[in-house]
């Protein structure tokens, strides 16, 4: 057994060991001796994005927490899953890290585990384009998920891709930044599970961080890419801050068919790392795992789950 397994197993039977409300404590206790410029940065990074839950040390707030310890204690089985399922050890050490530094607060374990060699994404060793993919890109932004491809493949390696965004300033700045390429076609449609007008609630802190919800200042148009789409797809891309479950209902004839390249954010809540991965092998057993992260250490975000299944398998 390498260290990765063994470190990874000791924190799995510690977990095992305590209750929910021990685990919830022991996140307590560890939190509290983080430095004032780490609980800073931490409470002020949750009240900016609402994904995680409220901390707020001095009022006695710690909803953000409780739902770790949930997540760590009620899925240590689902965790042990992915684990056993991810497919090389960079990906291993850095489930590892993600959940140590739930639970201790670990940085150090998560900064050697960012990942520096590849932009966001475009892990070269994972992913290995054709001249013929069709790509879906959700929440495509600005483009700037489009033009790293191009950057690091070249024009001659995709044949079509749509490119789904809903802030209207964000998708002017996609026309242009790439209007001088080829087959990208824009829509304005929200993805979710099923066609239905859904609403846009704006983020303070930046458009990125835009998202669908019940109620909002803008109405949109929703609809499901396996509606929207009825041409075969190779390989689909998704950042929607915190629709990801609901986006992948709705494209799950694709992925069952032609079990298309998925390159999926799941840092969005406690429960994507381990519930996206259980998704896919649902829909279509046999796809191979990995994660990579692209965020910072103190709290680990831009964690992308990589699912590839071989033509051959």
């Amino acid at each position: 057994m390498n260290q990765i397994d063994a470190k990874f197993q000791e924190l799995l039977l510690e977990l095992n060991r305590k209750s929910k409300q021990e685990v919830f404590n022991k996140i307590k206790e560890n939190y509290s001796k983080q430095t004032p410029d780490i609980k800073l940065a931490l409470e002020n990074y949750y009240k900016a994005f609402n994904y995680w839950g409220k901390l707020e040390e001095a009022r006695g707030e710690y909803e953000s927490l409780y739902l770790r310890a949930t997540s760590l204690k009620e899925h240590i089985e689902d965790y042990l899953w992915l684990y056993n399922h991810l497919e090389d050890y960079r990906s291993k050490k850095l489930l590892y890290a993600i959940l140590n530094n739930w639970y201790n607060f670990d940085i150090l374990t998560t900064k050697t585990s960012l990942e520096k060699n590849y932009d966001q994404y475009w892990d070269l060793d994972i992913i290995k384009p054709t001249n013929q993919e069709v790509i879906v890109d959700v929440g495509a932004y600005i483009g700037d998920t489009i033009l790293t491809y191009l950057n690091n493949y070249g024009l001659n390696f995709y044949k079509k891709i749509y490119a789904y965004e809903i802030t209207p300033e964000s998708i002017e700045l996609l026309k242009n930044n790439t209007r001088y390429y080829p087959e990208i076609e824009i829509r304005k449609k929200a993805i979710l599970d099923c066609p239905q007008k859904i609403y846009m609630k704006i983020n303070e802190e930046g458009s990125s961080a835009n998202q669908v919800s019940e109620e909002g200042e803008e109405i949109l148009d929703g609809t499901s890419i396996d509606e929207d789409i009825k041409s075969p797809i190779s390989m689909i891309k998704m950042d929607i801050e915190g629709a990801e479950t609901k986006a992948l209902i709705g494209c799950q004839n694709h992925i069952k068919e032609e079990s298309p390249k998925l390159l999926i954010s799941v840092y969005h809540n406690y429960e994507d790392l381990w519930k996206i991965p259980r998704m896919i092998e649902d829909m279509n057993p046999g796809y191979k795992f990995y994660l990579r992260c692209f965020g910072t250490e103190i709290f680990p975000t831009e964690i992308i789950l990589y699912a590839i299944k071989e033509k051959n398998d």
